[in-house]
Formats: structure tokens, sequence, C-alpha cells
């Protein structure tokens, strides 16, 4: 799953933008989760990724909210 970047997230409708968030918090668990049992993750910079777009859809999430966009 490639990152998402910001004109993706604006044109996303917030019904979108959460599904997306349940999606990718699920894919960092099992990351995560991978890392913890000792486990070799293919891509380690994937952890990462996945918080930073999370954090991002967030911040588009509550400036919609705001009503600053």
């Amino acid at each position: 799953m490639p990152i998402l970047r910001k004109k993706q997230i604006r044109k996303m409708s917030n019904d979108e933008i959460k599904k997306k968030l349940n999606d990718l918090r699920n894919e960092l668990a099992k990351e995560r989760s991978l890392v913890a049992g000792g486990g070799a993750i293919e891509k380690p910079g994937r952890i990462r990724e996945l918080r930073r777009t999370i954090a991002r859809l967030l911040t588009y999430r509550n400036l919609r909210k705001l009503g600053k966009i």
C-alpha cells in the first residue's frame, strides 16, 4: 500500500478517511507484532511510513472538523 499524498487525502471523503485509518492501524499492529515476536520484516521502514500516513490522515480529519479545509 503506497503512502498517501496531500492531494489524495483532500479528495477523500470523511468515510474513506475513517476506513483507511482502520486499515492502516491494523497493518501497523501486524507489523509491530512481527517485530515484537522476534521476526524479521521485509521492509523495516514500513512502520515509520505507516505511522506518518496515519498522522497525516488524522491531521486532515481534524482540520476538516475545525473547518479550516
